[in-house]
């Protein structure tokens, strides 16, 4: 079967494997200090984690949604275990203690997704989203992605200052990257990201030398439950349900959305497909100590830049992926990736996002008093993002994870004003308002 792939495919199947990597690979290292875990057990928590993403990329490619999709460590989960983590000893709560719960919660998330996807759930959660909605989760998810790659490009020192050197160097590759896709030859603007990544990185080890070497202990491949054996801590149980039944939301916009590109609608089975091997996985993750895992939406921006949809491309980057889970040499190689080129190549990459997300509400009316459902979710949810966390320290522990996060709120507070407000009421011609948006041509 490999010997049947085109050039064209292997190139893109290494792109989506450097895809997944700069995704995937700061996870497992925050969340391994966030827990103090010794540096042998984070090595054995990025091997497994590269293997399941690319594991179960090939299996949605395959029998689940059947998209060039990525699937793996959610976002939305990230904020969550760092938050509780970092407020354990605050409330009087170890850091095992915190993971035992964690990881009764990522059982029941992973478990009620299996249930309530293989009941048809998506049909309620596709009448709930509507357009609006989708539009407000992929603005404020661009802004969230955009924010954390502009600030990982900038290459902070320990004294939190920005390290001109690294900065500079980002600065060119985004530069680069934009003017490969923009200007470059159809082959050319197909694989700008992996053109960007490979010359980022030959460049940063040129001019920056003094680069830390990654770890090379061996860690366990099977531990189970490092973090902390399940427990009953019921508060933590009941948030990470609750991001859970969020989590299933992200679904339903990244498939509405990316069936777009394929110029095709998503049928129920494959809705079902899909949440069934995301939420085997999940539970696996609460097995394994990893955060759960949930569609990339993000991948759209892929997509878009590329114009490669080929499912093939993306089972065979998954397939190399899971390959550096079980070489651990080739996995250390990986390691040594600076995540300043990363951040800067997927922030060139991302921006496509900016584009999907504004087409979502093409064609719908505003005027000076529909503008509120979608401006005020998305600027509240920007506001949240430039709050620091420790704004909410006063909040119980349990409130704070999903208070703090911007795009939680935004998109629950468009919800809400979908689902309360009767926006046809207030809706003008569309000759006497100025704040049409008018569909493309």
């Amino acid at each position: 079967m490999l010997k049947q792939l085109s050039p064209k495919i292997w190139l893109a199947g290494v792109q989506w494997l450097f895809f997944m990597f700069t995704n995937t690979i700061v996870v497992p290292l925050s969340i391994g200090h966030a827990f103090n875990l010794p540096a042998a057990e984070i090595a054995g928590a990025m091997q497994r984690s590269f293997i399941l993403t690319g594991v179960i990329c090939i299996l949605q490619a395959l029998w689940g949604h059947r998209y060039a999709v990525m699937d793996g460590p959610a976002g939305i989960w990230w904020g969550l275990v760092l938050n509780l983590c970092a407020s354990a000893q605050s409330v009087g709560m170890s850091l095992t203690e915190v993971g035992g719960g964690l990881a009764s919660g990522f059982l029941l998330a992973g478990l009620t997704m299996i249930v309530l996807g293989s009941l048809g759930f998506a049909s309620f959660l596709k009448k709930i989203f509507t357009p609006i909605v989708m539009g407000v989760s992929l603005f404020l998810l661009t802004i969230q992605l955009v924010m954390n790659f502009f600030k990982g490009m900038l290459g902070f020192n320990g004294a939190g200052e920005i390290d001109m050197k690294v900065a500079g160097l980002s600065i060119v590759i985004a530069i680069m990257v934009g003017l490969l896709h923009i200007r470059g030859s159809k082959f050319i603007s197909s694989y700008s990201i992996l053109i960007g990544i490979l010359v980022g990185w030959i460049a940063y080890v040129c001019l920056i030398p003094n680069v830390s070497a990654p770890p090379t202990e061996a860690g366990s491949l099977f531990a189970l439950f490092p973090w902390g054996k399940p427990n009953m801590q019921w508060g933590i149980i009941l948030t990470a349900f609750i991001v859970g039944l969020i989590n299933m939301t992200n679904t339903i916009t990244c498939l509405s959305t990316v069936e777009k590109l394929y110029q095709t609608t998503t049928t129920k089975s494959q809705y079902k497909r899909s949440y069934v091997w995301t939420g085997l996985f999940t539970t696996f993750s609460a097995c394994f100590g990893l955060l759960p895992f949930g569609l990339f939406t993000s991948s759209v921006g892929l997509l878009e830049s590329t114009k490669i949809l080929e499912r093939r491309a993306l089972m065979l980057g998954g397939g190399m992926f899971a390959a550096l889970g079980f070489i651990p040499v080739l996995g250390h190689l990986f390691s040594s990736l600076p995540a300043s080129v990363g951040n800067a190549v997927l922030f060139v990459a991302y921006l496509q996002m900016f584009g999907t997300s504004f087409r979502t509400i093409q064609g719908i009316t505003f005027n000076s008093k529909t503008i509120y459902r979608i401006a005020l979710p998305v600027l509240l949810g920007i506001s949240i993002m430039n709050t620091s966390p420790q704004a909410f320290s006063l909040l119980p522990l349990y409130l704070r994870p999903l208070v703090s996060n911007g795009l939680v709120m935004g998109v629950v507070l468009s919800l809400l004003l979908e689902t309360l407000v009767n926006w046809k009421k207030y809706e003008l011609p569309l000759a006497s308002t100025p704040l049409a948006v008018s569909r493309g041509k």
